[in-house]
């Protein structure tokens, strides 16, 4: 982990990408239900605002062995939750093709 603020854009960033890729699948296919997106983009802010909030109030702020794998924590639960949204957009993106 480099920093605080660097896992603050990284969180932003990746769900950053994925409301995106919501928002340019419903213009390219703008006939498709939007509630399964739109329920995706919910889950994306919630997983957002949920990992903000944990960087913000780390445990264990007097044991620096605690706090780093604290934030590792945090960061495998952004790569987890990243790729459970993706694997969602992509099973939605596939199922519209047909």
């Amino acid at each position: 982990m480099a920093s605080i603020r660097q896992l603050k854009k990284d969180i932003d960033n990746q769900v950053f990408e994925i409301v995106s890729d919501c928002f340019t699948l419903s213009e390219l296919h703008p006939e498709n239900k939007s509630d399964e997106i739109g329920s995706i983009i919910e889950e994306a802010v919630s997983l957002r605002n949920d990992l903000i909030a944990r960087v913000n109030n780390p445990e264990g702020k007097d044991n620096p062995k605690i706090v780093r794998k604290y934030y590792q924590t945090i960061e495998s639960d952004l790569d987890s939750g990243v790729d459970k949204l993706c694997k969602q957009l992509s099973a939605l993106s596939s199922k519209k093709k047909k």
